[in-house]
C-alpha cells in the first residue's frame, strides 16, 4: 500500500496513546502477490457461496457453523468451551465451566441477532454497540458499559498502563474515528476491493478498541455481518475465529506488523490467505454433510412407519444436535415412553449417542454431525 502511515502516538500527559491515522480516502494496491491472494479469495469466497445456495435446506447446517465461531473466538480470548460444551444445557454444565459457558452462549446470540438485523440496519456503528451489548449481557464483562465506547482509556498487556504492550486511542477521538470506520464502509467514491476493505476495518476496529471488553470477539463478528451486508455472501456461511484461534500467534503479531513497520501488507495476505483456507475448508464440510446426510437417510428406511417422526429429529438434530427425552416430546407430540422408544430406535441406528451416563436427564448427541466441525 502506497504512502501508508498507520498513526502516531500522542502524549497524554503520564503515557501515550496512539492515534491512527482515518481510514476513509482513496486507496491503491499495487503489490501483484496481494492481487494474487485476492483473486484467490474471490474464487473461493465465490465458489462456497454458491454452494450454499444449492444445498437445500441449507440453513439447517448455519447454527453449528456459529457455533463453532463462538466457540473458537471465544477461545482466543481464553475461554475453554468447546463444541460439545455448547450444546448442553446450562444445568448440565460444570460449575466452573458455567462463565465460559454462558460468554459463548452469548456470542451465539449476539451474532444470530446481528444477522437478523442486517434485513432493516446496515452494517454501522450502532449496529455494533447493539451486538457488544448482547456480547456482555450479565457475563464477566456485565459491568463494562456493554454496548456503549468506553469512557476512559484502555490497554492491552501489562500490569497496569504504564508497561502496556498497547495503548488504544484516548476515549474522546473514538466517536471521530468509528464514524469514519462507517462512512470507510459505505464509501462508493471510492473503488477499493471488498475483501480488503474488511480486512482493513477489522485491523482498524481493533487498533481504535473501542469497548473496555470483548473487542477481539466483536471484531471478528463484524467480517461475517460485512460480507453478508454487502451480498458478497448470500448466507452467513464464511467464519474466521477457527482459522486465527490455530494461527494466533500469527493473528497477534500480523496485526501489530501494521503499526510498528507502516505496512499493511502482510497484514492482508494473512487475512487472505484466511479467507482462503476457511472458505476451502467450509466447501469441504458441506460436502461431508450431504454424505451424512444420504447416509442417515438410509438408515432411517429402515424404522418404516415410525421413520416419519425420526425425520423431525434428525432436522431438529442438525441445527441442535444434542437432545432429550422430553425435546422429543415436544418435537413429534409423542407420549415420553413412545419419546424413549424413538430414542432407542436412533441410538440403534448409531445415529445418536448417551454422553451423560445419568438415570435421569440423559442427554444424548449425534456425534457424526458435531465431528464434522471439531
Amino acid at each position: 500500500m502506497k504512502n501508508f502511515k498507520p498513526g502516531k502516538y500522542i502524549n497524554q500527559g503520564s503515557y501515550k496513546s496512539f492515534q491512527p491515522e482515518k481510514i476513509n480516502r482513496k486507496w491503491e494496491v499495487d503489490n501483484m502477490e496481494l492481487l494474487n491472494l485476492l483473486s484467490q479469495a474471490d474464487r473461493q469466497l465465490g465458489r462456497l457461496d454458491m454452494y450454499s445456495e444449492y444445498i437445500p435446506n441449507i440453513d439447517l447446517f448455519i447454527s453449528m457453523h456459529v457455533i463453532k465461531e463462538a466457540t473458537q473466538s471465544n477461545k482466543i480470548e481464553g475461554t475453554k468451551t468447546n463444541i460439545e460444551d455448547a450444546l448442553l444445557e446450562k444445568e448440565n454444565v460444570d460449575l466452573e465451566k458455567r462463565n465460559d459457558w454462558e460468554e459463548v452462549q452469548n456470542y451465539i446470540a449476539a451474532l444470530n441477532t446481528a444477522i437478523t438485523k442486517l434485513d432493516k440496519l446496515p452494517f454501522s456503528t450502532r449496529l455494533i454497540r447493539e451486538t457488544h451489548k448482547i456480547l456482555l449481557q450479565g457475563v464477566r464483562g456485565k459491568h463494562k458499559q456493554p454496548g456503549e465506547f468506553r469512557k476512559s482509556q484502555n490497554w492491552i498487556g501489562g500490569a497496569s498502563i504504564d508497561d502496556a504492550v498497547f495503548t488504544p486511542p484516548i476515549h474522546t477521538t473514538l466517536s471521530t474515528y468509528m464514524g469514519d470506520l462507517e462512512k470507510f464502509a459505505h464509501n462508493l467514491e471510492y473503488t477499493f476491493p471488498e475483501l480488503l476493505k474488511i480486512g482493513l476495518i477489522h485491523y482498524q476496529f481493533e487498533t481504535i478498541h473501542p469497548f473496555l471488553d470483548g473487542n477481539g470477539r466483536v471484531g471478528r463478528l463484524m467480517i461475517t455481518l460485512y460480507l453478508v451486508e454487502k451480498g458478497i455472501l448470500k448466507k452467513p456461511v464464511l467464519y474466521l475465529s477457527d482459522f486465527f484461534e490455530k494461527h494466533r500467534s500469527l493473528y497477534y503479531d500480523n496485526l501489530t506488523f501494521v503499526r510498528k513497520n507502516n505496512d499493511l501488507t502482510q497484514w492482508f495476505k494473512f487475512f487472505l490467505v484466511g479467507v482462503i483456507e476457511t472458505a476451502k475448508s467450509s466447501i469441504t464440510t458441506f460436502d461431508l454433510i450431504l454424505k451424512l446426510q444420504k447416509d442417515v437417510e438410509t438408515r432411517l428406511q429402515k424404522l418404516g412407519s415410525r421413520s416419519k417422526n425420526a425425520h423431525v429429529i434428525i432436522n431438529y438434530l442438525y441445527q441442535h444436535p444434542s437432545i432429550n427425552a422430553q425435546k422429543v416430546k415436544d418435537l413429534t407430540m409423542l407420549s415420553l415412553p413412545s419419546a424413549y422408544k424413538l430414542i432407542d430406535d436412533l441410538e440403534g441406528l448409531g445415529i445418536i449417542e448417551e454422553v451423560t451416563g445419568a438415570k435421569r436427564g440423559k442427554q444424548y448427541l449425534f456425534r457424526a454431525y458435531i465431528d464434522l466441525f471439531s
